[in-house]
Order: structure tokens, then C-alpha cells, then sequence
């Protein structure tokens, strides 16, 4: 799912297209307007009514595919999220290290290219309450598991500390988070080659 061109409104008037295709074409609407709003006015002062008029969908359209706008917008990070962890659960080769670098300038590369959902995602998240915390922390959960499998990788006889793929995830985040809210997401592809060198001494102890 990609947000870098907006959806194409729907033909105006009437037409014969499938059910299926128009709340497509509406979801993919208001995920973009969410994201638009969140990134703009942040998460408590986006409305569900400024929603549907920026992604140009009745609100009844809205209430048929979200029950309220957490859902809307969890569906929004769930999806983007989802979209580069699958991307990086799918990079493969024998070399971890290699594994690691192209893991590292892809995972950074997506959030520089993506600022309003760097800024909705590290700094808006927590607004939207337990529910977005729990979205959050089954994110992390994967990350978790790709740095368990990159510390067997990298000592297959075992040795890695136990915390140290935990430390790896939390330290990271926050270290992108710290970034996008100080203005610097463009930036961040700047920080692989001492990111990697970092993670590389840790999992190698």
C-alpha cells in the first residue's frame, strides 16, 4: 500500500462500479486524509468530520468501514507499518551483516521519505491511547523476533545477552523518534553507517 500518490476519486455521478471497489477507492481516501490531518493538526485535533470532507466521503461511508477514528487511524499505522516490516522480514542472504545493512538503509530510507508518517507514528501514536499502545507494542514484538534471529546469525552457538535484541529495538526506536521530533527525518539516512557499526558490536560481544 503506497501513500506517495493520492487515490483517484471515484467517477462523479452515477456508474456501475463494483461495491468492493468503491469502499477501496473510500478507505484508501481516508487513510490518506487521516494521515494528512494527524501530521498537520495532530491526533486530538483531527476530527472525523474533517476527515471525511478532506478525503471528499459521507461520513455514513466513514461509520461503514471504521467504528470510530482510532480505528481509522490504527488502520493507518497498522498497514504502513506492516507494509515495511514485511519487507523486512523478506530480505534474505547468507552474510547477516549484509542482511543487517540493507535492513538498516531500508528501515531508515522509509521513514525519510515519509515524514508526515514519521511524525504521525513516533510523536502522534501515544495520543490515540491503550488501544494505539497495543498496536504499537505487537509492531515491536517484530521487530524483536528479526533481531533474535539476526543475534543466532550472529553467534548460532548462542552468547548474544538476552537483552541485547530487546535493547536494539527500544534504543532504535527512540533514536528515530528523537530525529523526527527534533526536524531532522530527512536526515535519517544519515545515521547507517554508525547505526550499523553499533549494532554489529553488540550482537557480536
Amino acid at each position: 500500500m503506497s501513500f506517495d500518490v493520492k487515490a483517484r476519486p471515484l467517477p462523479k455521478g452515477r456508474h456501475n462500479l463494483p461495491v468492493h471497489v468503491v469502499r477501496a477507492s473510500q478507505r484508501q481516501r481516508l487513510l490518506e486524509a487521516m494521515l494528512a490531518g494527524v501530521a498537520e493538526r495532530g491526533y486530538a485535533a483531527t476530527t472525523v468530520p474533517q476527515v471525511v470532507a478532506d478525503a471528499r466521503v459521507s461520513r455514513n461511508a466513514f461509520y461503514e468501514l471504521f467504528p470510530d477514528k482510532t480505528a481509522c487511524f490504527l488502520a493507518l499505522c497498522d498497514e504502513l507499518a506492516a507494509e515495511m516490516l514485511d519487507e523486512l522480514t523478506s530480505l534474505g542472504g547468507d552474510d547477516w551483516v549484509d542482511v543487517l545493512r540493507r535492513g538498516t538503509s531500508y528501515y531508515l530510507r522509509f521513514w525519510a521519505e515519509r515524514p508526515a508518517f514519521a511524525r504521525t507514528y513516533f510523536v502522534e501514536l501515544p495520543a490515540a491511547g491503550p488501544r494505539a499502545i497495543e498496536q504499537r507494542d505487537r509492531q515491536y514484538a517484530r521487530f524483536l523476533t528479526l533481531f533474535e534471529q539476526l543475534a543466532h546469525a550472529a553467534r548460532p552457538q548462542g552468547g548474544v545477552p538476552r537483552l541485547v535484541p530487546r535493547m536494539l529495538v527500544v534504543a532504535i526506536t527512540e533514536l528515530i523518534a528523537e530525529e523526527v521530533r527534533a526536524g531532522r527525518t530527512a536526515r535519517l539516512t544519515e545515521l547507517e553507517d554508525e547505526l550499523v557499526e553499533l549494532m554489529v558490536r553488540l550482537l557480536t560481544l
